[in-house]
């Protein structure tokens, strides 16, 4: 028989790991969130909103070609055509999946980003997300199928990934910026794990690259300003006010 008291315990320090994991992300997203309700994400509310209306048209018959010409990026193209395209295809939706996992996503991951960075940095990063799996296509393209980091020729006419890359980045920065580190080993660790044995196509490559590529912006800013942020949410938002924890 287990000791009187010793499940109490297990659970007291899965309570404490949690709160270390996540304490700090929650100390600065739900005061907010209690605050401002949905006026604190507007960004993400408009994310969602563009998502959901290119999904829309694009699965209409007179509507499709339009999205593809305005938010949808292959390799074979001009390179300053896809730099055109990029800031858009964040939010047109891959066809052959179902769009509501991609609003979800969406809502959840960028929400929070745009409460724990910011407006501007969470556009930044999912640019720079999105932006990295393109040119990923590129380089990979020419370093070939010989190559292990190389891509088919086949891959050229492939769609870039749509707003999943964005979401990756943003998912590691806000778990990296506030110190989530378990949970940031696991979204890396997924990916290349998605990419070595679940998705081995174009889109899974492109989140790999988005990963390493935001993971590199996320030492550059740690050496640029050693101050964690966190360190002044805690005073911001955790002062006379309601904790969830």
């Amino acid at each position: 028989m287990s000791e009187p008291g010793a499940g109490r315990r297990e659970l007291s320090v899965l309570r404490c790991a949690a709160r270390a994991e996540w304490g700090p992300l929650l100390r600065t997203v739900w005061p907010t969130l209690v605050a401002r309700r949905l006026r604190a994400i507007p960004l993400t509310l408009t994310a969602v909103g563009l998502t959901l209306a290119f999904h829309f048209v694009q699965n209409q018959s007179w509507g499709y070609r339009a999205v593809q010409n305005i938010g949808s990026v292959q390799a074979y193209e001009h390179l300053w055509v896809a730099l055109l395209r990029t800031p858009l295809s964040l939010f047109v939706p891959a066809l052959d999946l179902p769009v509501w996992g991609a609003l979800a996503q969406i809502l959840v991951v960028f929400g929070i980003a745009e409460i724990c960075l910011g407006r501007w940095q969470t556009l930044t990063v999912a640019y720079a997300a999105t932006l990295a799996g393109t040119m990923y296509a590129r380089i990979g393209l020419w370093l070939g199928p010989d190559s292990p980091i190389g891509l088919p020729d086949s891959d050229k006419f492939v769609v870039d990934t749509g707003p999943s890359a964005a979401v990756v980045g943003l998912a590691v920065v806000v778990c990296w910026r506030y110190r989530a580190r378990f949970t940031c080993v696991v979204v890396v660790v997924s990916m290349f794990v998605e990419v070595a044995f679940i998705k081995t196509n174009l889109a899974g490559k492109e989140h790999v690259a988005a990963v390493l590529v935001v993971l590199a912006l996320c030492v550059a800013w740690d050496r640029w300003r050693p101050v964690k942020p966190s360190d002044v949410h805690y005073a911001q938002y955790t002062r006379g006010r309601d904790r969830p924890w």
